[in-house]
């Protein structure tokens, strides 16, 4: 490997609000991203890598997940049990979660273990085994893990919405896979896709906390050598470009299940995550059923009392995104439900949002912006999406002028553009496709 000096340093920033961000890109084009907080006295470092289940083929669905799991199975150096045990040691925890777009692995330790955290994490990602008897393994777990989630209709619901968005499109396919294709992928499937897509140039380190950015980026280096990420020139891969356009439908699905609560997902396709609109999208979603004082939740739980839980979210990719109404209800309440949903969508859609509710879903959006970022493993993550979605990292004091900014007439002009959109319906609960038919 090369010198330090033949390394990419740069300063990113100095947040008022956090603390100084420092960026280095090692010559296989590995970047890693460091805030150093000197009040803190935890660390969370973590491995990103571009890579999710949108990436994968029809036959590969559930490929992304399936390997998160396995990188924790064992290394060359360590096995499953030394790779938790060391960790837990220690008093830290580590884990790792699957998207679509990208995959992590982390560990938060006390900034003492900082060393130690990034020569597992690293091992595991960087030089995992793979043993053939470890794969049938974690296939039974996986295979569990969906099962579990069939049994959750409020979460299937949401799965079961992207499908009616996308269809066949890789963004309406389940992170995990389906029972099929999990059955039928081979340990060989599974390290071609390791070996193609774990590389150097695909990889963000991130690390926040009690830490030196030196001393950081020796302990990855020293932690890569040996392994199949430590030799290489090349420069980081680009930020996921958006791409040829998504197509969305319009489409109604029902899941039959005999439960005792319907739960119900009404909405449409959304805005990319690089639309300049997300910030009015946010309040807007806000308003609309961002919290107890939204429309939606006065409307139908506080008012009616149809539902437990109703709330609106959006979710951005690349090229795409979703925005969608949740409600949770009694089977024979759905079609009243639904009416409000709907009116109250074409309320605003028609005549906007008042003053009062701009200034509430501002506050709102700040206040989590900020209150979101007040541990280690938040503003870990803050660093890495920063690099790897956007191309950029804004500071806390940019991201709340940028919510400020929004005004009235933005939110309501994305508002009736949005919200006049064809919808999709997606329910899970006792009842048939013909239920819905009109």
């Amino acid at each position: 490997m090369t010198t330090s000096d033949e390394l990419l340093h740069r300063t990113v920033a100095a947040d008022s609000l956090g603390g100084t961000v420092r960026r280095t890109v090692l010559p296989n084009g590995l970047r890693i991203l460091t805030e150093a907080i000197p009040t803190m006295r935890s660390v969370s470092f973590g491995v990103w890598v571009a890579v999710g289940s949108r990436d994968e083929t029809p036959a590969q669905s559930g490929v992304s997940h399936f390997l998160e799991h396995l990188l924790f199975k064992g290394t060359r150096k360590r096995t499953a049990l030394q790779i938790s045990s060391e960790i837990e040691a220690v008093g830290g925890e580590t884990n790792a979660f699957t998207t679509k777009e990208y995959t992590c692995y982390y560990a938060r330790v006390l900034d003492e273990d900082l060393p130690l955290a990034v020569d597992v994490v690293c091992d595991l990602v960087a030089d995992s085994v793979l043993d053939a008897a470890d794969v049938e393994t974690e296939r039974g777990v996986i295979l569990e893990e969906i099962a579990m989630h069939d049994d959750e209709p409020g979460d299937e619901v949401h799965d079961l919405f992207a499908r009616a968005v996308y269809g066949e499109h890789p963004l309406g396919r389940l992170i995990s896979g389906t029972e099929q294709t999990v059955s039928a992928m081979t340990r060989r499937q599974i390290q071609g896709f390791y070996r193609r897509r774990y590389t150097a140039p695909a990889m963000v380190i991130a690390a926040a906390g009690n830490l030196d950015h030196g001393e950081v980026v020796k302990q990855v280096r020293r932690a890569l050598q040996g392994s199949p990420l430590e030799s290489g020139t090349a420069e980081p891969a680009p930020h996921r470009p958006a791409g040829a356009t998504v197509r969305t439908g319009t489409r109604t699905a029902v899941q039959h299940k005999e439960t005792e609560q319907a739960h119900v997902v009404l909405g449409c396709p959304g805005i990319g995550r690089l639309d300049e609109r997300r910030f009015a999208l946010g309040v807007l979603n806000n308003v609309l059923g961002g919290g107890m004082s939204s429309r939606l939740f006065q409307e139908i739980r506080e008012r009616r009392g149809l539902a437990y839980s109703v709330y609106s979210y959006s979710s951005q990719y690349a090229d795409s995104g979703l925005f969608g109404v949740y409600a949770g209800c009694a089977p024979g309440k759905v079609d009243e439900v639904l009416t409000l949903i709907r009116a109250e969508l074409a309320e605003v859609a028609a005549h906007g949002i008042t003053e009062a509710e701009l200034a509430r879903g501002k506050g709102m959006a700040k206040g989590s912006y900020v209150l979101g970022l007040e541990d280690t493993g938040s503003r870990m993550s803050r660093l890495a999406k920063g690099e790897f979605l956007f191309g950029d990292l804004l500071s806390v004091d940019e991201l709340l002028s940028r919510v400020d900014a929004v005004t009235a007439d933005e939110v309501n002009t994305l508002a009736a553009e949005l919200l006049t959109r064809p919808m999709s319906l997606a329910v899970v609960g006792p009842f048939d496709e013909g239920d819905f038919a009109g």
